[in-house]
């Protein structure tokens, strides 16, 4: 899958709430939330979320997961070829299940619309946390989605761990605060994508990427952006 690209306009602010994962860029990132919040800034969720509050581990070693049930009512179910979001509090098993969502695809029975829908069903239902374009930055576009479904091309996705990084854990705990502003995780997601084609081709690459995954208390945990940068 191709790596995310910078963001402009909105989604910037909730961006850096990842970029730097220090105690500065924590500050910095819930300020700009805050600014968004004010702001009244706007994208359009693709679905609502509900459950309970998250408590997660620093570190979890993992294997593919169970999707899940369906989306609570309200929400926006995406095609049946892309996983669910399971009923979670936990950040670190959210992100475990979108990686596994994210890096599997079959090009021969879905189109990239809606391969984009179904993932955009594990967006935040907040507006102003929501980064839609980092999640459309993770998919090829429709032209090479085409030339991937002449050639048979699907893949499936494995998480095999998931941790909190060092420098988020660090900012928070130096200041539990700054973390019941939006309720935004990073997680970290390593794993492997297995991908095949026509005429029995087959390969595997490494993946890893850091999310950030919203899990407010009394609801289901949701996604609210994605890293160009993966952090330790």
């Amino acid at each position: 899958m191709p790596k995310s690209s910078p963001l402009a306009g909105q989604s910037t602010m909730l961006r850096r709430l990842l970029i730097g994962l220090g105690v500065l860029v924590v500050v910095a990132l819930l300020a700009g939330l805050t600014a968004r919040l004010a702001g009244g800034d706007h994208h359009t969720p693709s679905a609502a979320n509900s459950a309970s509050s998250p408590t997660a581990s620093a570190t979890s070693t993992v294997s593919p997961l169970d999707p899940g049930p369906a989306p609570s009512a309200g929400a926006t179910p995406g095609p049946s070829v892309v996983a669910a979001p399971p009923h979670t509090s936990d950040p670190i098993k959210f992100a475990t299940a979108f990686a596994t969502a994210l890096w599997s695809y079959d090009t021969r029975t879905a189109t990239q619309p809606q391969q984009l829908a179904g993932l955009r069903g594990w967006l935040t239902g907040e507006s102003k946390y929501a980064d839609p374009d980092a999640l459309a930055a993770q998919l090829p576009d429709p032209v090479l989605w085409s030339r991937m479904r002449d050639n048979g091309q699907h893949a499936v996705g494995e998480a095999a761990e998931a941790h909190l990084p060092a420098a988020w854990q660090q900012a928070i705990g130096k200041d539990p605060t700054q973390l019941t502003v939006a309720y935004v995780y990073a997680v970290t997601v390593t794993g492997k994508q297995t991908v095949s084609w026509n005429d029995g081709g087959r390969g595997a690459e490494d993946r890893s990427l850091t999310l950030a995954v919203q899990c407010r208390p009394g609801r289901d945990c949701a996604l609210a952006s994605i890293a160009t940068t993966v952090y330790p």
